[in-house]
Formats: C-alpha cells, sequence, structure tokens
C-alpha cells in the first residue's frame, strides 16, 4: 500500500444551506513517512452548460457563453511543504458558504444539458519521482425554503379522442374517456405528486398506464435558446386492461439530484413536467402533459 488520501464531510447526508460552514478532514494513510510539496484544499461550485447535439450548429455563439459558470471558488494551503508521520494523519478543514456579489448558490441539481455541482478536491503535491495524489468528493447544496406560501393548484383533466392533439387520423381512434384529477401542479420536492385517474369507458382494451417524469432544460444566450425535454423515470400505475370507473392513484416520488426547485436564471432554466401515458392494445399511445412547478419549502 502507497499512501491514500481522503476526504470525510462532517455531516453523513452531505446536505449543506448557504451561509452554512462546510467542515470536515482530510485524511492522509500511509506506512511509511511521506515528503511532500505542500497539500491545499479546493472548494468549487459550477453550472456546466452543454448543448444537445440537435442544436449545435444552430448557436455558434453560443459556445462563448457556454463555459462552466462558477458559483463559488475558495482555496487553502492545508499544509507548507514537509514530511508527514507514517500512519494516518488527520488534518481538519472549514468553509464557509459564502457567495460574492450577487451570485446565488443554486441547488445541486444533474441534469443532461445542465449541471450543477460542488465539489472539494483535496492535492497532494510531491516531488518529481512520486506521482502527486488528488482526491475529490461532492457535496450537495439545498436551495432555501421559499419564503412566500405555496398556493395549491389543483387539476382536473378528461381526455376523449377529441382532447388530442397531433393526431393525424382522428376517426380511425378507438372511442374512450378518461378522467382524473392531479391534487397540485405546484409541488413541494420533498412530498410525492398524488392525484388519481379513472378509465370511464374505452372501447379498447388498456394495455398500460404509465407516469413520465421530464425535465425541461433550458440553455440558451442572446442569439437563441435551445430547450430539450428528456425523461427522468417512468413509473407503471396499471397493468392491462384496468376495471372501468375504478380510481387508479397518482403517486410519484421526485428522484434526489435528478430535480430541482423550478429554476430561472438569464443563462438557464431548470423545469419539469410530467406525462400520463395510456398504452392501448391497438398500440395507440394517448399522452397528456401537465406543467410542473416545483418548490422547497
Amino acid at each position: 500500500m502507497g499512501t491514500a488520501l481522503d476526504i470525510k464531510i462532517k455531516r453523513a447526508n452531505k446536505v449543506y444551506h448557504c451561509g452554512e460552514v462546510l467542515s470536515g478532514v482530510v485524511v492522509i494513510t500511509s506506512k511509511d513517512a511521506v515528503q511532500h510539496q505542500g497539500i491545499s484544499l479546493t472548494m468549487e461550485g459550477t453550472v456546466n452548460l452543454q448543448l444537445s447535439a440537435k442544436s449545435v450548429g444552430v448557436f455558434e455563439a453560443f459556445y462563448n457563453s457556454v463555459k462552466p459558470m462558477q458559483v463559488i471558488s475558495s482555496i487553502v494551503e492545508m499544509v507548507k511543504p514537509g514530511k508527514l508521520p507514517s500512519g494516518k494523519t488527520e488534518i481538519p478543514f472549514e468553509f464557509p458558504l459564502q457567495v460574492k456579489g450577487n451570485k446565488i448558490l443554486y441547488e445541486t441539481y444533474h441534469g443532461v444539458f445542465v449541471n450543477i455541482q460542488y465539489t472539494l478536491r483535496c492535492d497532494m503535491r510531491r516531488s518529481l519521482l512520486a506521482k502527486d495524489l488528488t482526491k475529490t468528493c461532492e457535496f450537495i447544496v439545498n436551495s432555501p425554503p421559499q419564503k412566500a406560501k405555496l398556493t395549491s393548484s389543483p387539476v382536473d383533466f378528461t381526455i376523449t379522442p377529441e382532447t388530442l392533439q397531433n393526431v393525424k387520423e382522428r376517426a380511425s381512434l378507438p372511442k374512450f374517456l378518461i378522467r382524473g384529477h392531479l391534487n397540485s401542479a405546484n409541488c413541494i420536492i420533498t412530498q410525492p405528486l398524488t392525484g388519481e385517474l379513472v378509465v370511464e369507458n374505452s372501447e379498447a382494451a388498456v394495455k398500460s398506464i404509465e407516469l413520465q417524469l421530464v425535465r425541461v432544460e433550458t440553455c440558451g444566450c442572446a442569439e437563441g435558446y435551445a430547450r430539450d425535454a428528456t425523461e427522468i423515470q417512468n413509473i407503471q400505475i396499471a397493468d392491462g386492461d384496468v376495471c372501468r370507473g375504478l380510481p387508479i392513484p397518482i403517486y410519484m416520488v421526485f428522484p434526489r439530484l435528478f430535480t430541482c426547485p423550478t429554476l430561472e436564471t438569464t443563462n438557464f432554466k431548470v423545469e419539469f413536467e410530467v406525462n400520463i401515458v395510456v398504452l392501448l392494445h391497438d398500440d395507440h399511445l394517448i399522452t397528456e402533459n401537465f406543467p410542473l412547478k416545483l418548490c422547497r419549502m
């Protein structure tokens, strides 16, 4: 075993808020004494924007404004060049999570075209013959709860062949009537999306009913915007030809890290939608889309 470097964050869940102090220890383990040229620790928060393949040619100018945006950055020299004893050495650290100027600590979010990530990186520089050691570790930032009271916005829906859009041959569609409601389109991110759905009647047999959570990421600049919708998760809520008139519960938990409170800034937007997808036996696919607003309370 050579020399091992590790970062241990004090909080087990690694979740912090703006204004708090991020603390922990850097652990260096070695069976021999270690000569080094200094140990530093870097804390960084960045927003990475990417263009989807379909938008790349359209926005040549976009590349200038697509550089990673730094939200927070701080570096400390933990140990000056010297020698560490054999065994285990622990060096404590603290970083206040304070932003400069008008910057905002956005909530951690792992998307496809928008990525908001906060990391700690420890570097141990060594002489020419020994390789430098680096260890990186992610911590999570949650945005502060919103101050305004959340207004519930229930959504009632009725799906029939007449209400569908983007239909090529409406006459060939089987007759059906599906009713239901979402308890609220304004959702608290830590609570599930709930509601119910009833298949009142359908000429064709129902094959499956699914709930699809979609992220809509918009990256842009003055020249224009690239808007891309991608699936986060898909949950089947009914299988087979369901009983007519039977209320089917809608229940979906928002996955951590892959969702965040709805976010709108000058360079990018992160929004969420849910699709109710009904697949009939003759392979007709019926989709109803509902925009959601996620927030943290």
